[in-house]
């Protein structure tokens, strides 16, 4: 089957400074000095290799500070690998962090076209949505009040409905889908159904066992930056609730 993500050999790192600063001005010294400064390595990802087939919904488990979120940034190109590759065929509708594109000063009306563009969706397309964005969101009454003032499970509204309302080829999901209400919770369930019944690609971290077995087919499992296991959703469920207990 054709692919729609590889990822080959992918290791992260992350340098943390080993010395604890405890204001802003040692921090900008630190900073002045940053070649005399000593850090720590982290490999957040080590040796990952999978890939997902075009049209295939696939989970990353595993327990907090695995590394599924710095996967998923590096498949949507907001990180760069430190080893390894990753090559996505296709167009990503990314939903990694909850109001990420969004100035929370500015109002969810103004929001719609920043994030519409970020997308890389024109304006006229936009206008063409923007009735149908808010219709979803269910935010009507609250679509000329500064985002600032949104409760989380608005933010959340408000990002779910413009990342898909142009089907994307691969739909890039962490987490999103546990904030807000159960009543929208079926209505995200239901539209990504939809645009997998239409060959849409899924990405998708989640802690809900039940929202990934509902969701995906294939599940691999990261476990402090390894990863163990890649195959059958219900079968690397059993063996990381296993673990875990």
């Amino acid at each position: 089957m054709e692919k729609a993500i590889i990822v080959d050999n992918v290791s992260m790192r992350f340098n943390l400074a080993s010395e604890r600063v405890d204001n802003i001005k040692e921090l900008l010294i630190r900073k002045l000095k940053l070649k005399n400064a000593t850090f720590e390595e982290f490999w957040a990802l080590r040796d990952i290799s999978f890939s997902i087939a075009k049209g295939e919904s696939c989970a990353l488990i595993g327990a907090n500070g695995s590394g599924k979120s710095t996967m998923l940034k590096i498949i949507s190109g907001v990180l760069t690998p430190t080893k390894g590759r990753v090559a996505v065929n296709g167009s990503i509708a990314p939903l990694i962090e909850l109001g990420a594109g969004f100035d929370y000063e500015l109002t969810g009306r103004e929001n719609i076209f920043l994030n519409g563009a970020i997308l890389g969706h024109s304006k006229r397309l936009m206008l063409a949505k923007y009735d149908e964005i808010v219709e979803f969101s269910e935010l009507k009454d609250f679509i000329d009040v500064p985002v600032k003032n949104y409760s989380s499970g608005m933010v959340a509204r408000l990002g779910f409905s413009i990342a898909t309302i142009v089907k994307p080829e691969i739909l890039i999901v962490d987490e999103i889908l546990a904030v807000g209400d159960q009543a929208f919770q079926n209505k995200c369930h239901k539209r990504m159904e939809e645009m997998m019944n239409g060959g849409t690609t899924v990405v998708l971290v989640s802690h809900s066992a039940a929202d990934i077995k509902r969701i995906c087919s294939k599940a691999v499992w990261i476990d402090r930056g390894n990863m163990r296991f890649v195959g059958d959703v219900d079968e690397a469920l059993k063996y990381y609730q296993h673990t875990d207990t």
